[in-house]
């Protein structure tokens, strides 16, 4: 028995993602573990030593996690109203937060306690940090300014208000004890000396600064505000070095991971971008279900570590994976086993053809009106357009295409045109379209005058897409053109003369068969 050959719609393969090092590196990240916190997570940081346990700062406490376990193992709520930006030193032994009331609150993380309460700030402090002296703190406040505060004696050594508006960003610069830069809702950004107490420079961002980043040099740090990240340059300056925009809403946290050699950017767009600090191109992006607010890396990439506003705290640890020696000894193996030692004398083949696709039953009955209906379907025309393809391809090489397109209604018709809209730009479908459009030309060309209302614009619609396509062409010949010359120029090849004639010739031919196909077009 004749067995009907299936139609082939497997030939037509999108064009998948680039799979780089850095994909297969962050790939290795675990299935996201959700903690539920009561509160928009606002401050997210990892303690520099190990076992690497990470603050969460959000309403009035900051609560200390295991990365492997995702449990709570210390609770800092010595908070009365909303605790912001719980940091931890560079050597891991003490912890700073800020909170509603302007305070800045010391604590030690073994033992919960309070070990200096600094007051000065009028309005909130969002953000702390330590100095690289490891015995001073820089604060950030709502009250536009940054005060450097002596662990040991509680006071203020200096306060600088040069801003005019919320100060909710900084940075201390990990080469210097001196150095720290601040960023505001004012869109400015300031760098400090705390030797000479004065601002060593002031540049504009442009948008107002959510998180500031200095590079482990110290001579470059990256500033965000609205839905840009801009790299400056300290030692020359604070001169712009380039501008990364690749998100779509603001830009609320910047973290560094991979020692060092990526930079990570988290938004509220739910979207975490990372980027090589060699060239601030994308190299991978992590999805959440909710805008991030707060972002933190383990040393190593250990442990990644999002806040979310709606209180949620996403915790991935990366995997190892390792290949498995030996192999598994269930129950379908010993059948498997009994099975595969039994003496077998003959082998009766199944003689069940396999079951055909309704597209491919109408097309074995010749039906191509009803084929070509069921293709131009909702679930084919918009989930499976490469299975519409393949059978418009199939009917262009039985001949069978005009018959398929001849007597149609003004709803198919639209559909058709629309369908086709859609999709001749893809170099996947483009040569197939074409002469599909060709064909429903040629079919409807006598009556093209009949028609009015939205299939007449619909036509005219398909008419200018193509037009669009061969202004295209145009552009990518001359182009080819151009770059087929610079490469014989650098190989010394032929005479250019000589090419540029060559090369020329094959462009007009090619154009003059495409002004063909245009004026016909036109015509009809």
């Amino acid at each position: 028995m004749i067995q009907f050959k299936s139609l082939n719609t497997k030939k037509y393969i999108k064009a998948g993602k680039v799979v780089t090092p850095d994909t297969l590196y962050w790939k290795q990240l675990s299935v996201p573990t959700l903690v539920k916190e009561f509160g928009a997570i606002d401050y997210v940081d990892f303690s520099p030593i190990e076992p690497h346990y990470f603050a969460v700062t959000c309403s009035v406490r900051v609560q200390i996690y295991n990365p492997i376990t995702k449990l709570v193992v210390k609770n800092l709520s010595r908070f009365q109203e909303t605790a912001y930006g719980g940091t931890y030193r560079q050597d891991g032994s003490l912890l700073v937060a800020g909170d509603e009331q302007g305070l800045v609150k010391l604590f030690d993380p073994s033992s919960k306690n309070v070990l200096r309460l600094f007051k000065g700030h009028k309005a909130p402090v969002h953000r702390a940090q330590f100095t690289q002296d490891l015995v001073h703190i820089a604060s950030f406040s709502d009250d536009r300014s940054v005060k450097i505060w002596d662990i040991a004696t509680e006071k203020t050594l200096h306060t600088f208000a040069e801003h005019e508006d919320y100060v909710r960003a900084g940075a201390i610069n990990p080469k210097s004890t001196d150095t720290l830069i601040s960023g505001g809702y004012d869109g400015k950004i300031k760098m400090y000396d705390i030797r000479t107490k004065e601002v060593s420079f002031s540049i504009d961002h442009g948008s107002p600064v959510e998180s500031l980043l200095f590079l482990p040099t110290g001579g470059i740090f990256i500033s965000a505000g609205g839905t840009e990240m801009r790299v400056w340059d300290a030692f020359a300056g604070c001169r712009l070095l380039t501008k990364v925009s690749q998100h779509h809403k603001t830009i609320t946290s910047l973290r560094l991971g991979s020692k060092g050699k990526r930079i990570l950017s988290g938004s509220l767009d739910r979207h975490v971008k990372i980027y090589d600090v060699a060239t601030y191109q994308t190299v991978h992006t992590l999805d959440f279900p909710n805008a991030v607010l707060s972002l933190a890396v383990a040393p190593g990439d250990q442990t990644v570590v999002a806040g979310m506003v709606d209180g949620l705290v996403s915790i991935q640890n990366m995997e190892i994976h390792r290949k498995k020696s030996g192999k598994g000894k269930g129950p379908a193996d010993l059948s498997r086993r009994r099975v595969t030692s039994l003496k077998i004398d003959h082998v009766v083949s199944d003689t069940r053809l396999p079951k055909l696709e309704k597209y491919d039953q109408l097309l074995r009955k010749y039906e191509y009106v009803r084929c070509m209906d069921l293709v131009m379907s909702k679930f084919y025309a918009q989930s499976n357009p490469e299975i519409t393809i393949s059978v418009m391809q199939e009917l262009i090489h039985r001949k069978g295409l005009h018959r398929a397109l001849a007597g149609r209604s003004h709803k198919f018709l639209s559909q058709l045109i629309s369908f086709i809209c859609r999709y001749i730009g893809e170099y996947r479908f483009m040569r197939i379209l074409i002469d599909v459009a060709a064909a429903l030309l040629d079919v409807y060309a006598a009556t093209f005058h009949e028609f009015t209302g939205e299939l007449g614009k619909d036509f005219i619609r398909l008419a200018g897409v193509l037009r669009r396509e061969i202004n295209l062409t145009y552009d990518l010949l001359e182009l080819q053109g151009g770059l087929e010359l610079l490469e014989t120029a650098a190989a010394g090849g032929e005479s250019n003369d000589d090419y540029h004639r060559f090369v020329k010739g094959e462009s007009d031919q090619l154009k003059q068969s495409a002004q063909a196909k245009e004026s016909s077009i036109l015509t009809v």
